[in-house]
């Protein structure tokens, strides 16, 4: 009887110790779900994004993030503001025009971060055309899609390099490159790291090509930057803090080996050409993200001088039905600390 009486109270001693467990087990908080839109596909940049969710960082601050694929910067930013999307990845030129053409909008999103300091735009042309210089330019055939950044950023560039006028010519992106190494076109827009990459691959050599970057000729437009939807901000800063720091985490494993972060976008689309993606992150770090005006200014933060002079060109390229308000658009209280922001290698 007294074995009996003794195992009966063990085992009552062991429900009681599982049940006590339950609250504690309950009590564990549930990650918190963060849609985020990219503003392009899974390519070498792209890293930036899914490196710190496949090492858990974003899991270890408490985040469920999923990244999914975009198609331009204007869709990743219309995608937030509807909330399909709560947080995502575009270029600044297209947050401003939305902000300025849409001034009633009562979820225009916000930028929280600077991740491409300069704007990636740049004009490409052969060495054969004998454009050598922006002014060149005048009176020759250009072609980028419509919505592309660096054509809709083009008239900055024009007036501060004096050029006269330019004819364009319009095409679907996977056309663009084709159409410049056929001769369809003298030259065209696009983001330096995506079609000078593009051109190699449609068997033009690097040597041959002339980049003239927006950023060396007098255009100093800031590039891309997350966004966040008005109503997580309101709702849930805290989540924003969390999502940058551990972003910032990530940002630097890329930073410091761009090949081991290309695993990443590998596990996500399972057919992306690993050298090359490689040197598309690599060129992107080295021309947006690790520039010297990135190291001058910080890695994800902006100058006030510089981002308000940027509203008003954006303005006036633009022709907005309102003039962009920089006070509107940026928001930089929930960036991690001065300290956790210095990521970027000296030169």
């Amino acid at each position: 009887m007294k074995k009996r009486s003794f195992l009966q109270s063990a085992a009552l001693l062991a429900a009681a110790s599982t049940f006590a467990l339950t609250p504690a087990q309950a009590q564990t908080p549930t990650p918190t779900p963060i849609k985020f839109q990219l503003d392009w596909r899974f390519e070498g940049p792209a890293a930036l994004f899914l490196q710190p969710v496949a090492k858990g960082y974003f899991k270890a601050a408490g985040l469920d993030v999923t990244v999914d694929a975009g198609n331009g910067s204007g869709g990743a930013v219309q995608r937030v503001a509807s909330g399909t999307y709560d947080m995502g990845f575009a270029d600044l030129a297209a947050l401003m025009e939305f902000h300025a053409n849409n001034p009633d909008a009562q979820n225009k999103p916000v930028a929280v971060m600077m991740v491409y300091n300069n704007t990636p735009a740049s004009v490409m042309a052969l060495k054969k055309s004998g454009i050598t210089k922006p002014a060149d330019l005048a009176g020759k055939k250009l072609g980028a899609p419509v919505f592309d950044a660096g054509r809709r950023a083009f008239p900055i560039f024009q007036k501060a390099n004096g050029i006269g006028s330019v004819q364009w010519t319009a095409m679907d992106p996977p056309l663009r490159e084709t159409m410049l190494v056929r001769g369809d076109v003298d030259a065209i827009t696009g983001f330096t790291f995506t079609s000078l990459l593009n051109l190699e691959a449609r068997g033009a050599k690097a040597a041959d090509v002339v980049v003239l970057p927006y950023a060396d000729f007098g255009v100093k437009l800031y590039g891309n930057v997350i966004i966040a939807s008005p109503k997580l901000i309101k709702e849930n800063p805290a989540a924003i803090k969390a999502f940058l720091q551990a972003f910032t985490k990530g940002a630097k494993d890329v930073i410091i080996n761009p090949a081991d972060a290309i695993a990443s976008v590998k596990a996500r689309d399972g057919i992306v050409n690993v050298p090359l993606e490689t040197r598309r992150l690599q060129l992107a770090i080295d021309t947006v993200i690790n520039s010297p005006d990135a190291r001058a200014e910080g890695f994800g933060q902006v100058k006030p001088a510089r981002l308000s002079l940027m509203a008003s060109q954006v303005s006036d390229a633009f022709n907005t039905k309102t003039r962009v308000k920089a006070d509107d658009v940026w928001n930089g209280s929930f960036l991690p600390s001065t300290a956790e922001l210095n990521i970027l290698p000296k030169k």
